[in-house]
């Protein structure tokens, strides 16, 4: 006997349940794994990071007791005079006698040639930073003596020449009285140089903190004889 299967055109299974009965299961894609690894790569980048610093740092302070670093000498070596004028105040031409200046003051030419000793004892090379010296009269500034940034190897010597020129610098008031009486009565005109000498020691390619030296020096010129007449300098601390 022959039998005939039913036809399923009718949209019913062999069950007769309609085939969009059972719904379709689509792929689900998940990030709960992609943002752990996220925050399990960027905790090894921290780790491996502070590991480095500690390194660095443990390298540094082993480096600093073997090598004992010592602050580097910076000092006034020497002064050339090429000249210092003192003019005073003059009265304009024609003005009756007795009538006071115009512009209450005096009149400061200077040209001098200063030159540092700079000394390293330390048995590494050092670093200096770029310096300005202030040069004063009584607290007034008459200009800057300005000494570029260079390295020096260790145990090294070195002579550094810069140059101030003032012209006709208006010096007021009782400082200009004190100014003339200085240069015409006393031949003595005395001037402070001072300024900050920055350094960093240099080990194994690394760099030390800042060392900072202050300079203060004293120097008199006679203006008569163009020539230095005192000298002295000193160092007013260290810091770091």
């Amino acid at each position: 006997m022959t039998m005939t299967a039913r036809s399923n055109g009718d949209g019913h299974g062999s069950t007769g349940a309609p085939w969009y009965g059972y719904p379709q299961r689509r792929p689900h894609y998940g990030y709960g794994g992609g943002s752990a690894s996220f925050r399990g790569c960027c905790c090894c980048l921290f780790l491996l990071l502070t590991f480095l610093a500690l390194l660095a740092l443990a390298v540094a302070l082993v480096v600093v007791l073997v090598v004992k670093p010592r602050k580097p000498q910076f000092d006034l070596n020497q002064v050339s005079v090429q000249y210092l004028l003192v003019a005073p105040p003059t009265t304009p031409a024609g003005s009756p006698a007795g009538v006071p200046p115009s512009a209450p003051g005096a009149y400061l030419s200077l040209n001098i040639t200063l030159f540092f000793t700079a000394v390293n004892p330390n048995t590494v090379g050092i670093r200096y930073n770029p310096t300005a010296f202030d040069v004063m009269y009584h607290g007034v500034p008459l200009g800057v003596a300005a000494v570029p940034g260079f390295e020096q190897p260790a145990h090294s010597t070195r002579l550094l020449q810069t140059r101030v020129i003032v012209d006709r610098f208006n010096v007021l008031q009782a400082d200009a009285q004190d100014l003339v009486r200085d240069a015409a009565i006393n031949d003595r005109v005395e001037l402070r140089i001072t300024g900050d000498v920055g350094a960093k020691i240099l080990v194994l390619g690394f760099s030390s903190p800042k060392v900072q030296v202050s300079v203060d020096c004293a120097i008199a010129i006679s203006p008569r004889s163009q020539s230095l007449k005192y000298k002295q300098c000193g160092v007013d601390g260290l810091s770091v």
